[in-house]
């Protein structure tokens, strides 16, 4: 297994940042990298429960993805398998720190030579992922949700 991680201080509890997991009209806005938007199908947000949808580049090309939720800790953890290729595991963290929370973003392939082909994308829209949760973050505090 080849695994990306990166960590992300954003100014909100870990309950804010874990809604804009937990609530699907909230992650439709800020899942994937910059210019992409999403199309979710299925989003059921509990262990076991499938999460289908589009992803929609900025260059007009639609990426179809199946994910399933694993584990779910409210305000502490999100795991998710995505079980289209290329297959990986996503664990979210999210723990209290000085500024908020501290969220600790792991993706973990597994196939090491997908993993090496991806790279070059991969750490650059994991980036960008956690850039747009910390707008919806921050947006979402502003607006009470």
């Amino acid at each position: 297994m080849s695994t990306f991680q990166t960590t992300r201080e954003i100014p909100a509890s870990p309950a804010e940042v874990f809604a804009a997991f937990e609530e699907p009209n909230r992650l439709a806005k800020w899942w994937g990298p910059d210019g992409f938007h999403n199309t979710f199908d299925i989003c059921e947000f509990k262990p076991g429960g499938l999460w289908q949808f589009t992803m929609h580049g900025p260059e007009g090309t639609d990426y179809p993805n199946k994910s399933v939720f694993v584990e779910i800790e409210a305000a502490r953890k999100v795991v998710i398998d995505h079980v289209s290729p290329p297959r990986f595991r996503l664990t979210v963290e999210f723990s209290l720190c000085a500024a908020g929370t501290l969220v600790t973003w792991v993706q973990a392939f597994e196939d090491p030579a997908v993993a090496a082909a991806v790279r070059h994308i991969v750490e650059p829209a994991n980036e960008q992922n956690l850039n747009r949760l910390t707008a919806e973050v921050v947006a979402g505090a502003g607006r009470g949700a």
